[in-house]
């Protein structure tokens, strides 16, 4: 199980000018909501937080985030940044419960992508999933699915259900889906060729068909 701590403490002002204060200090404005309950309004380190986005397995990681001696369990759901400087700006954490059930995306991770055959002899990664949702109880979360590319050949895909699901986890989508593919490498000039021939068969179709000068 992958339980990390964060630090936090209580913020009472919403809104612009109340996260502009707080982000001043090198504090993040962030919530804690859902399991029926009243969201938290909390401020964490700015800089603390940033690192745990550096570690591997961030999207999956569970947080006991302590909020002035009282303590939350939950997982980040969204990450805000500012558009134009790419500063973090808010953080959304989902509150959980050991027992509880919680859809979520636990990334796809392609292993021995140097020795792959396909990729080898010139193919592309063609990639469909780079997450998976699943749905599963909080110690259940998977910190990614990991696809073995050693054997993979030129035209062979990956499916959902060459997968195999821990226990109690189970995809949310049930019907079955592509990850990824390896497919041959495009060749430009192939393609170009008949585009081109299809743009010119209209002016060679409009000049057929004007009238022959008389004499």
């Amino acid at each position: 199980m992958n339980i990390a701590t964060l630090n936090a403490k209580s913020r009472k002002g919403a809104g612009k000018g109340a996260a502009r204060a707080i982000r001043k200090e090198g504090l993040l404005p962030a919530v804690i909501y859902g399991d029926k309950k009243e969201p938290v309004l909390i401020a964490i380190s700015e800089k603390d937080f940033g690192l745990e986005m550096k570690k591997k397995g961030f999207w999956t990681r569970q947080y006991e985030i302590n909020v002035d001696g009282e303590k939350y369990r939950g997982i980040c759901q969204d990450v805000q940044n500012d558009p134009v400087t790419d500063r973090l700006m808010h953080v959304d954490f989902l509150r959980i419960s050991k027992d509880s059930e919680i859809s979520i995306e636990v990334p796809v991770v392609f292993l021995h992508e140097d020795t792959c055959p396909g990729l080898k002899l010139g193919g592309v990664l063609n990639v469909v999933a780079r997450t998976i949702e699943v749905i599963c109880r909080p110690d259940d979360i998977p910190q990614s699915f990991e696809i073995d590319l050693a054997n993979m050949n030129m035209n062979e895909s990956v499916h959902s259900d060459s997968l195999v699901l821990p226990k109690g986890v189970r995809f949310a989508d049930t019907n079955g889906f592509a990850i990824a593919s390896i497919t041959p490498p495009v060749n430009e000039k192939a393609d170009t060729a008949p585009a081109a021939a299809a743009a010119a068969a209209p002016a060679a179709a409009a000049a057929a068909a004007q009238p022959a000068d008389k004499k």
